[in-house]
């Protein structure tokens, strides 16, 4: 598997999209009229030049691609053990060990 850097996975995730609407022979105009947003801000995207994930999300949405957010973020899931072992879901991250000792040496000292 490829490890690749956030400016790399701009620039081909812009190329995918860019492929995606030339396939479905769409152009640069259209597709940023139906996902409202500008052509330069579609032009960005396509070129990896940056995007926010809503503007990502929405020309996926024009290309009847949202599928590809799935695999972005696919649900995590736990086992019936560790919920038995944890009771509840957690609903945040415990502090470190260094944090604790810390704080607790400013309350003693």
């Amino acid at each position: 598997m490829t490890v690749r850097t956030a400016e790399e996975w701009e620039r081909y995730l812009g190329e995918q999209v860019r492929v995606l609407r030339l396939r479905k022979n769409m152009t640069q105009q259209e597709v940023a009229e139906r996902a409202q947003i500008s052509l330069s801000t579609l032009a960005n995207l396509e070129s990896g030049k940056g995007s926010t994930l809503k503007t990502f999300a929405s020309v996926l949405g024009v290309l009847q691609k949202e599928g590809w957010l799935e695999g972005l973020a696919p649900q995590v899931s736990v086992s019936p053990l560790q919920m038995a072992e944890l009771g509840k879901a957690r609903q945040r991250a415990s502090q470190s060990r260094t944090g604790r000792s810390a704080r607790t040496e400013k309350r003693e000292g």
